[in-house]
């Protein structure tokens, strides 16, 4: 049984030597497993250390993606590939040595067209900001009901998975990556997956580590980005089956924070609708840090990461708005 592992990289200087070495002390045997690195043009050291690893691994091919995105890379490593299995990989995360052979062997008993486990999320250098980062994107209330992100104690049948474990003949039923996507592209594969029948299942005894930004600009950055194709995902695919309700709910509450106070221009009272919101929800997230924290110093630093995430996600959802309204505008006038 021959595997093919895929990673996107695109200045990952500080992650890949522990992502490929993770890879490498696999229980799976290298002779079956081929690592197909697709770098989209980094300018760090990347590309240097991935020739270090090939000097000494045969099985390690390093691809180039001059359009850069994830989808296309993996398109280009699927493409590429020569595996019965195609596993989609992260280089910001590392892999445990069953990694694998476990998920192989879920699929000869489940027969799925893709299997994944669950994430747990880690950072590289702890901090108290970086482990309040860690905290944040490991909760319900930072990522909503992710069954990957907050666990499942049994198969379950998901929506989506990360890192995934696909047969190679899926790409050949349901087709390739969506290169539009800039983000959500696993997301709208595995929707377009089961929208035609198809099954994906996330298994508990399967496991990785996933190394989080570290800093709330990084962090916010990451989010708005996720915010916007959030939105961008719906109009380039023209459904919202792609997406679920977790994905809208920094948006709405964002629009609680705004739509009142731009109303209150007309009727003076609104504003309190806003006040009301922020009010309710630092009041969650104060109670939500006081649980989460190690030490009082840590409080604020939860709280912040907090809002950090949400604002940034759901300021990126509108952002996403106002450019398809664009979009659509200069479509028309054209």
């Amino acid at each position: 049984m021959h595997i093919s592992v895929i990673i996107p990289v695109l200045n990952e200087e500080n992650y890949i030597a522990t992502c490929l070495d993770s890879i490498l002390e696999s229980d799976f045997s290298m002779e079956e497993m081929e690592i197909l690195l697709v770098d989209g043009g980094s300018q760090d050291k990347t590309v240097d250390i991935v020739k270090e690893y090939m000097t000494e691994y045969s099985n390690i091919q390093l691809l180039k993606n001059p359009k850069k995105i994830v989808p296309v890379a993996m398109n280009i490593g699927i493409r590429e590939a020569k595996g019965d299995y195609i596993i989609r990989l992260d280089a910001h995360a590392s892999y445990p040595k069953d990694y694998f052979s476990k998920l192989i062997a879920w699929h000869q008993k489940l027969d799925a067209d893709n299997i994944g486990g669950i994430v747990r999320t880690e950072v590289m250098r702890p901090t108290l900001k970086a482990n309040a980062i860690k905290k944040v994107l490991s909760h319900p209330l930072g990522v909503g009901n992710s069954d990957f992100r907050v666990g499942v104690t049994e198969v379950k049948e998901v929506d989506t998975v990360p890192f995934g474990c696909y047969p190679k003949k899926v790409f050949e039923t349901y087709g390739l990556y969506d290169e539009r996507l800039v983000r959500n592209q696993d997301i709208e594969l595995n929707k377009r997956i089961l929208n035609r029948g198809g099954k994906i299942y996330l298994v508990p005894d399967v496991s990785c580590t996933y190394y989080a930004r570290e800093t709330l600009k990084a962090l916010a950055k990451n989010n708005f980005a996720n915010g916007k194709w959030n939105i961008l995902t719906a109009y380039y695919t023209g459904t919202l089956r792609s997406l679920s309700l977790r994905h809208f709910i920094p948006l709405l509450f964002v629009l609680s924070l705004i739509i009142p106070v731009i109303g209150a221009i007309f009727i003076p009272k609104l504003w309190w609708i806003s006040l009301l919101s922020l009010a309710s929800y630092l009041t969650l997230v104060i109670i939500i840090s006081l649980k989460l924290r190690t030490s009082i110093m840590q409080i604020k630093d939860l709280v912040v990461a907090f809002l950090t995430l949400h604002l940034s996600y759901g300021l990126g959802s509108l952002w996403g708005i106002l450019t398809v309204i664009i979009k659509v505008i200069k479509g028309n006038n054209e």
